[in-house]
Formats: structure tokens, sequence, C-alpha cells
């Protein structure tokens, strides 16, 4: 019932190395699918084919604001070809979110690139960083984005760590948007002072409170996504995994 994926941007210099081999190690170390940063010029089918052969689900992709705008059509085509259900903003540029009046404009910008992604069966969501939890006047960036966009066409990937190393706490953002939250992004810290990354599980983010939270609103897809790292790629993806695994089970 629960899936777990990896951000491949956990392991991007192997993926720009090996695009292939990599998958094949993913799904050897028994993710169940991967998130997308990139698709390194390989064509949909056979991408597609790669992950039927390795048994992995495409789990979303990343995909900037640039190519949203001018190229969603074939965005949207590369998706529906290798079977992603979900397609990803994962960032915004500073003339987006810098005033309430800039964040409402974007907020129906994602509103309209979502019901398009909708009317091809693909949900669409906003993967966060630190910055949507400053505040402009009395309001989050957060809340700025997601209460002037439409709920149906704007989903939320909530990336847990980034939300807890500004003082805020994910539960209370999944309590708060419910099912709008469709897939959690799972980062682990050493320590809530120095906030470097480590293995999911041996760092002190409350992932118990956060997986419950995330069950109780249907959320199907746990991604593991890891930036800094003390030990080989493979290895600390592997200890992630396990990991996460008890932690659902």
């Amino acid at each position: 019932m629960y899936k777990i994926g990896l951000q491949l941007y956990s392991i991007k210099e192997e993926t720009e190395r090996d695009f292939f081999g990599a998958l094949k190690k993913v799904a050897d170390i028994g993710y169940d699918g991967v998130e997308f940063a990139g698709y390194f010029n390989t064509p949909a089918m056979d991408l597609k084919n790669a992950l039927n052969q390795y048994g992995l689900e495409a789990a979303g992709s990343h995909i900037g604001i640039d190519l949203l705008t001018s190229a969603l059509p074939s965005v949207i085509e590369y998706s529906k070809t290798i079977g992603d259900p979900f397609i990803i903003c994962p960032w915004l540029p500073e003339n987006m979110r810098d005033s309430k009046e800039s964040c409402k404009r974007t907020a129906q910008l994602l509103t309209d690139i979502g019901r398009e992604c909708n009317k091809n069966g693909i949900q669409f969501g906003y993967h966060n960083h630190d910055f949507e939890f400053r505040t402009i006047g009395d309001n989050l960036i957060f809340d700025l984005l997601f209460e002037n966009s439409d709920p149906e066409a704007v989903k939320i990937e909530l990336d847990t760590s980034w939300v807890e190393y500004t003082g805020y706490k994910s539960v209370d953002i999944i309590d708060k948007y419910g099912s709008r939250c469709i897939c959690l992004h799972i980062k682990d810290m050493k320590s809530w002072e120095e906030r470097v990354n480590t293995e999911v599980g041996c760092g002190v983010m409350d992932f118990k409170g956060i997986i419950a939270a995330g069950k109780k609103y249907g959320v199907k897809w746990y991604t593991v996504e890891q930036e800094e790292f003390e030990r080989p790629l493979f290895e600390s993806i592997e200890v992630s995994c396990k990991n996460l695994k008890h932690l659902l089970a």
C-alpha cells in the first residue's frame, strides 16, 4: 500500500555517468520507484522499457518552471509514455515569490499548469525548499502559493527536512493541507545544530509522526532524498531504504 521512492538527485553523479546502470542498482536495493531529476536525453520508450525491466515505477519528475511554461505538452507526453503519475515543480526564482502579488500570479500560473496536467491524467505538484517558510507581511510564502491556487490542480510534495530546517513542523503542514499532500520527501538530519543530511532513521527527524500523518491523509509515496554523504552513495541509500521500510511497516 505504501511505496518507497528515491529522488535520483541523491545519486546524481551516478545517473549522469550511467543512467540505466544506476536505475538497476536502485531497483536491486529494493526501492519501488524513482523520482527523476533529469532524463539525460533518454528517449521516453527506452526509459519505459528500462523501468519495466528493472521492476521500478516512475514516482514523479522534477521539471523546472522554464520547461513547464515553454514546453508543457512535450513534458506531459514524456510523462505519459513512461507512466509517470506526477509532474513536480521543484523551485521558483525569486521574482516569482518576492511579494504577495508575485506569489498570487505564480499561484495562478501553477494552477494553469496543473489543470493541463490533470486533463492528461497526471497530477501536478510543487516541492518546497526553505524560502517558502519566510513571511511576506503576515503570510508564509508557502500559504500564499497554495491558498491562491486550485487545490485540485496544484498538489504538495512536502520536503519534510526543509520544513523542519526552518523551525516549522511537517505534521502541522500535513494536517493543514490534508490530502493535498500527494507525496513526502523523507530526508534526515544528523542534528538540529549541524542540520547536515544523513541516512533516513539515523538522524533527528521524527519520521514516525510524519509517516503517521501521511498515512492519515492517504499519502502513498515516501521518497528518500539525501544531498550530503559520509559513506558511499549506494550504501547510504540502501540504509535509508531498509530503515524506511521498517518505519512504514
